[in-house]
């Protein structure tokens, strides 16, 4: 259900800054900016959460956790995150390594730690049933840490609580180009 609400803003205030940063950057603010001025109780902690788990101390770089996004993303089926994520990630990696990721991790040119946690998170989400010890042995086999192996986790259960939220106020698609600025800016600003 799309509200209103995150086209326009809620109040006066966020409807002007709303404007303000979309004529600053010359495109329109991505709904998952825009829903930030308007479910603020649960977008705060939803946005401190995401920050830790996508800028926090990690083993894993920036663009390889923006690549667990967009393949959490895509495991969902949430267009609007997979192409969000996927613009950030090839900020960090390569464009042609996230691309080959995107469509099929397990033989795109990644390391066999990253190849290995992918598949977890495969599992983790897609059948989260049927995640076992077995799995995560498998992981911390292909040279993955436990700390490297939580922080993907991380990763991928606010992404699984994230696409939802998405897909569920229906985020308009951006362009190619809208991604790709707004991959610059989640770069320079992060997600809280």
């Amino acid at each position: 259900m799309r509200l209103a609400e995150i086209d326009r803003g809620e109040s006066l205030k966020s409807r002007l800054l709303i404007r303000f940063i979309s004529m600053v950057s010359g495109m329109r603010l991505p709904d998952a900016a825009r829903v930030a001025f308007y479910h603020r109780d649960f977008l705060g902690p939803l946005g401190a959460w995401t920050q830790a788990a996508m800028r926090g101390p990690s083993e894993w770089s920036v663009g390889e956790r923006e690549l667990m996004a967009a393949m959490v993303a895509r495991w969902n089926s949430c267009a609007f995150c997979t192409g969000a994520h996927r613009a950030t990630a090839a900020k960090g990696l390569t464009k042609a390594t996230v691309d080959a990721a995107l469509a099929d991790y397990r033989t795109a040119p990644l390391s066999a730690g990253l190849v290995a946690t992918l598949g977890f998170l495969e599992t983790l989400t897609r059948t989260p049933d049927a995640v076992t010890a077995a799995d995560a042995r498998a992981v911390l086999a292909a040279g993955v840490s436990q700390a490297a192996l939580a922080d993907a986790v991380a990763v991928a259960t606010v992404f699984g609580v994230i696409t939802r939220y998405a897909d569920a106020l229906q985020f308009a698609i951006p362009t190619e180009a809208e991604y790709d600025k707004a991959a610059a800016m989640l770069l320079k600003r992060g997600y809280a």
